[in-house]
């Protein structure tokens, strides 16, 4: 068995994960805080969109953005001799993209579940809004935030749609799990896809305990 997908995977997982952790963290932030609805609505219909759209639609838009050809791509390779398009770091962008609105939605419910009155009676005590984040809704929501930290991974991990459409489906570079499941399955390989699912399904099962986990940490708290 090529032991690349894998690793390729777990790299890709790994660094989307930081990405997507802090990112949601601070987009659930932002949102939960906005007094006007039709905004708050507006941006959360923003935000999610990558969760409800099929994953080749929003790699599609990933292409359009990201390609050698075009705006984003374009500037990366002219200025920073970087190319986006069907490379490694394609993968982290579409795993980020595809995971981002778990993250996000899993903060954001975390911190909504959160007494408000213990928000207003912090406020009363002069407490900043920074250390009202820090000791009164993280406080308070970390066993939302690390499921939704742990769905997000297991999201990145097995990313295909939009992984397929930016970064393609090369060899020792940006051949994913779901990727190397896909080749082997369609070269009729199937002994070398049964190891690869055999992977994909611990990592899940495991990701799924982990949430398990969290949520009855989650339920004990309340």
């Amino acid at each position: 068995m090529d032991w690349s997908p894998i690793l390729i995977s777990m790299k890709t997982a790994g660094l989307s994960i930081v990405v997507t952790f802090f990112l949601g963290i601070l987009a659930a932030w932002l949102v939960v805080s906005l007094k006007q609805e039709a905004l708050k609505m507006v941006l959360d219909g923003i935000l999610t969109l990558p969760l409800v759209l099929p994953p080749t639609v929003a790699g599609f838009f990933l292409l359009y953005l990201f390609g050698v050809k075009r705006p984003l791509g374009q500037f990366f390779l002219e200025y920073f001799s970087v190319k986006i398009a069907f490379s490694w770091g394609a993968t982290v962008i579409a795993a980020v993209t595809m995971s981002f609105p778990l993250m996000y939605r899993s903060a954001r419910g975390a911190f909504e579940q959160v007494d408000e009155n213990l928000v207003q009676a912090a406020r009363t005590l002069g407490m900043g809004e920074w250390t009202i984040f820090w000791k009164i809704l993280m406080a308070n929501a970390v066993p939302g935030i690390v499921s939704g930290g742990v769905l997000a991974f297991a999201r990145g991990l097995g990313e295909f749609g939009a992984t397929a459409m930016i970064a393609g489906n090369i060899a020792g570079k940006t051949r994913t799990l779901p990727m190397a499941v896909y080749s082997e399955v369609a070269a009729g390989n199937m002994d070398s896809a049964y190891q690869y699912v055999a992977v994909i399904v611990v990592i899940a099962f495991l990701s799924v305990i982990a949430m398990n986990r969290a949520a009855a940490g989650n339920a004990r708290r309340g």
